[in-house]
């Protein structure tokens, strides 16, 4: 009886709202990291790390296991392409429609500018942990289905302040790909990499707009 309550005890740690909303899976298991979701927070997170009451053992391109107390919870990531598969016949969402490849006009108070690839990496490298303790997004839900990201907080004087991103700021499409989850944020990584140009239609003040950086 005791070892029961023990498990029911463990297992109440858990939100019930937690969510793994995706991964990026490395050749190096050990460096597999996730992005886990509760409660409006959000947390990037590698086996061995602890987040949300328990601790990360394995991400693979599936989802998450965590350990809570001896109990394993397996969360399941559902991509873009599972979901399309589920229901082939379901329409685009409204806002995804509207954010057209150029369809949005760029923000005058924030105008378009150019960066030096280097400059960026070397950035990313120095600031990546601030942005992580410092960055929460949250998913943005219109017709049952996530239309976008909302950056509820940012980490100020960051490389993504200087590219223009400000906090309430919803971003809906990143070079015409539409923002269905962070799944699909995550997964255009590489090609962004190599990209000349970087465009992201947000949704700022009701209205939207362009953000857009030159790379050099």
């Amino acid at each position: 009886m005791l070892l029961i309550l023990a498990l029911a005890a463990a297992l109440e740690t858990a939100p019930k709202d937690l969510a793994v909303t995706g991964v990026v899976v490395r050749k190096t298991k050990e460096r597999s990291t996730a992005i886990l979701s509760s409660g409006g927070k959000t947390r990037v997170v590698a086996v061995g790390d602890s987040a949300f009451g328990g601790r990360v053992v394995t991400v693979n391109a599936e989802g998450v296991t965590l350990d809570y107390a001896g109990e394993r919870l397996v969360l399941r990531l559902q991509s873009a392409l599972q979901a399309a598969a589920a229901n082939p016949q379901r329409p685009a969402p409204p806002a995804a429609r509207a954010a057209a490849p150029g369809a949005a006009p760029e923000d005058p108070s924030t105008p378009a500018r150019t960066m030096q690839r280097a400059d960026v990496q070397r950035r990313l490298g120095d600031e990546i942990p601030r942005i992580l303790a410092e960055t929460a997004v949250t998913p943005v839900m219109a017709d049952g289905h996530v239309v976008g990201v909302q950056v509820a907080r940012l980490a100020e004087g960051s490389l993504l302040t200087d590219a223009g991103l400000r906090a309430g700021d919803i971003i809906t499409q990143v070079n015409g790909t539409d923002i269905d989850g962070m799944g699909t944020l995550i997964g255009l990584w590489p090609r962004l990499q190599t990209a000349t140009e970087l465009r992201a239609v947000i949704t700022r003040n009701g209205q939207p707009v362009s953000l857009v950086v030159s790379l050099k």
